[in-house]
């Protein structure tokens, strides 16, 4: 008989471990992702242990009453089929019973799984990868619009914080100033945002280290703006100041994300789908071109 698992809720020193599993597993996390996600809801993320060996990982984040995310699950591989997959899976869902609805991005081979337990299919998410040599040699950063222009683009502190949050608040499935707050602030990588001349923003972005199974890259999310003009300035600025391979992932239901994306130099390279269990949130994604992470939504 196998062993007996116990969960416990993830610490600080443990995060070096889930990143690495994540990295293996072709998840390519961001710098700093693991610890935001713990900021976020900090009941909601658990490692599974067998005695003193940690084996497995899953996070339950509830964004608010309304709405929470699950991701972050995997298991080593040599504990897999034992059923301590299960107990992870079932230790989210524990958390956020009380949750009206749940998302989740699916692997291909996962679809069925989660559609046993009453998740439904909402929408493809295409992960689209710009490679090191894509763009050439990186121009100097631009600077900032002049004050005459429709908007200026600001960089880091120099962001205002709050129109930020109700454009972001206006676009996705929920409200988030838990955790956007922390990760529009993280120092690894670059913050822009788009604004124009009432204050008013049109768009923002971030772009971050991340671990790749076969060396280092960027990871490039959230990125949302109100016009393919706007998301092209941000991506231009975003990819000026930090050259190398590039991920981004895109909500299927953005229509124009090839259109923005494939003149950049990026080619779609895999594929997972967007479920909910509950009734799935009424805001389009239409404006969201790419998403913070998978394992967050």
């Amino acid at each position: 008989m196998p062993s007996s698992l116990t969960i416990r809720r993830l610490q600080n020193a443990d995060i070096p471990t889930v990143t690495g599993w994540a990295r293996q597993e072709g998840f390519a996390p961001g710098v700093g992702d693991v610890a935001i996600y713990r900021q976020t809801d900090r009941q909601g993320l658990w490692v599974g242990w067998l005695g003193r060996e940690p084996v497995g990982c899953i996070a339950g984040v509830r964004y608010n009453a309304a709405y929470g995310f699950i991701g972050l699950f995997l298991v080593v591989p040599s504990q897999r089929g034992r059923g301590y997959g299960r107990q992870l899976w079932q230790q989210a869902l524990a958390h956020l019973a009380d949750v009206p609805c749940i998302g989740l991005e699916a692997a291909p081979d996962r679809i069925a799984d989660y559609a046993g337990w009453g998740f439904e299919p909402a929408s493809t998410t295409t992960r689209w990868q710009r490679p090191e040599t894509a763009g050439g040699p990186a121009p100097p950063a631009p600077p900032p619009a002049p004050a005459g222009s429709t908007f200026c683009l600001l960089e880091g502190r120099a962001i205002p914080a709050a129109a930020v949050q109700r454009f972001d608040a206006e676009r996705e499935p929920s409200p988030r100033p838990h955790f956007l707050r922390p990760w529009l602030r993280h120092p690894a990588g670059t913050v822009l945002a788009l604004v124009d001349q009432e204050g008013a923003c049109r768009g923002f972005g971030r772009v971050r280290p991340c671990l790749l199974p076969d060396g280092d890259g960027w990871r490039l999310g959230p990125l949302v703006a109100d016009s393919p003009a706007a998301v092209r300035a941000l991506l231009e600025g975003l990819l000026q100041r930090h050259p190398g391979t590039v991920l981004i992932d895109a909500p299927g239901t953005n229509s124009q994300a090839a259109q923005v994306l494939e003149p950049l130099g990026f080619v779609p390279v895999s594929r997972t789908l967007r479920m909910y269990r509950g009734r799935a949130p009424a805001a389009s994604l239409e404006e969201v071109y790419g998403l913070a992470c998978l394992e967050l939504g």
